[in-house]
């Protein structure tokens, strides 16, 4: 897994540049939106407030330094590019907030204000690798009034309607990734788009999107009625987590899975230049067996050919890998960064620094994929930490290890796959190889104790070197 340099020559000012490196490395350490908090002088703060305000330092250039990052690392790779929205949501501060065209409404019943980032993940269609962003397109909605009924929102064309972030981020992912082998555009409910499934695909770019509307087909019949009477082709079982917020148990679900080839139509709201009709592959993977009031259901459009078992249940797994996008925005929000808390006065210095933050949740995802591989193949520790935080890592790995073999760091020194495991272990994962590798949630705990943790080493090594 190679990982190239970060914001290398990309504000056209080598200080921006290290500015840009120095926040990153900050970020992915402390884990905290609060810039005094980050920084450990005030002249830090000061050069942090500085490149947020620098017109060079714009959206615009670190989005592409981030794409082209992604496109040297996926090249010639099958990838997976897993599109969501989320909505940033000021509203708690907007009497500090300056309510200019950098914010807006969001989707909030009450209270809404901020902006929205609809990023594209992507991941190695293999193996799940993180290889980044192929686009994120950041906006935030008119600040006044006027209603979607004011605008007559269903006769616009579909460039002027938000929904077309979907097709927008697709068919900028097509030109970023142009050097990719085949790319696999993932998307939930939202993305199901008639003109996205008539113009986006090509000879190396498929779809594969959650039906939202249950269309009528060419010969007449409703796509949800499709599988009536039908035995299923294959079938499969999976265990689900129990959840004690929703009051689900644990169980086991037996899930069986059809799937054929389907004709759809355009709709009345579609765009008159689109085809009269498109054929995709419908799958659905159902629960069956069960009482549970909410079971499985998923129906999948997709473009790849669904000819085979083996097809169809490579498309529920690449779709079930969706949840990667959404822990990076629980990352970004209320369970990691809190973005939402900001003390910045301005949106466009928050969307900077969201972009930035994003940048940094993508390295905790190296940290657990470089967990879960070969030391061989594996990243070296300085990818993600110092020197002096490996040597800090060496100090705690000690006081964590057990007595016996199995409660050891087996890893070698510099390796990022010992210093995960010490991460962690301090955020509460027991060690051992039978157990699942540590996730996201864990390592983030991790990192903020072993913040604290090098406080108080740094303290006792410089009053004992004095």
């Amino acid at each position: 897994m190679t990982l190239y340099k970060s914001f290398n020559n990309c504000f056209s000012d080598e200080r921006l540049d290290n500015r840009c490196r120095i926040i990153i490395g900050d970020l992915m350490r402390q884990g905290v939106h609060s810039i005094r908090q980050l920084s450990n002088t005030s002249s830090d703060a000061k050069g942090f407030y500085r490149f947020l305000e620098n017109e060079k330092a714009s959206e615009e250039k670190i989005i592409e330094d981030m794409s082209k990052r992604c496109a040297l690392s996926c090249k010639g790779k099958i990838v997976l590019c897993i599109q969501d929205t989320t909505e940033i949501n000021l509203y708690n501060h907007k009497n500090r907030i300056k309510h200019d065209d950098s914010i807006g409404k969001t989707n909030a019943s009450q209270g809404g204000l901020g902006f929205l980032l609809h990023p594209s993940l992507v991941l190695d269609a293999q193996d799940s690798t993180p290889y980044g962003f192929s686009h994120i397109k950041v906006w935030n909605r008119l600040g006044n009034d006027i209603t979607k009924f004011d605008r007559k929102y269903g006769n616009l064309p579909i460039e002027e309607k938000e929904s077309y972030k979907w097709i927008e981020t697709s068919n900028e992912t097509k030109k970023n990734l142009s050097q990719a082998a085949g790319i696999i555009i993932v998307q939930d409910r939202e993305g199901d788009i008639y003109e996205q499934f008539a113009s986006v695909p090509d000879d190396k770019t498929d779809l594969l999107i959650r039906v939202r509307s249950n269309r009528t087909l060419e010969n007449g019949a409703k796509l949800f009625d499709t599988f009536n009477d039908e035995a299923p082709q294959t079938n499969y079982k999976i265990t689900i987590d129990g959840d004690r917020r929703k009051k689900r148990t644990r169980r086991e679900a037996t899930i069986e899975v059809r799937y054929k080839e389907v004709t759809i139509l355009r709709t009345p709201s579609s765009s008159k230049s689109m085809p009269k009709s498109v054929k995709l592959y419908f799958i659905e993977a159902k629960e069956v067996d069960t009482k549970v009031k909410n079971p499985i259901c998923w129906r999948l459009f997709t473009t790849i050919p669904v000819l085979e078992n083996a097809e169809a249940l490579s498309c529920i797994e690449w779709y079930s890998w969706r949840w990667t996008i959404e822990e990076i925005f629980r990352i970004l929000k209320k369970e990691g960064f809190n973005i939402e808390a900001s003390e910045l006065e301005y949106g466009k210095k928050i969307k900077k620094l969201s972009l930035l933050m994003l940048d940094t949740i993508l390295r905790l995802f190296l940290m657990q994929i470089a967990y879960s591989m070969p030391e061989e193949y594996g990243l070296e520790s300085e990818s993600c930490f110092t020197e002096e935080e490996q040597e800090c890592l060496e100090k705690v790995t000690i006081t964590l290890e057990g007595k016996t073999e199995k409660q050891k760091n087996r890893y070698r020194p510099k390796s990022l796959k010992r210093h995960v495991w010490t991460i962690a272990r301090l955020g509460g994962w027991k060690g051992y190889q039978s157990e699942r590798p540590p996730g996201i949630t864990t390592l983030w705990i991790g990192l903020q104790k072993f913040n604290a943790i090098k406080i108080g080493w740094l303290i006792n090594k410089n009053v004992s070197t004095r």
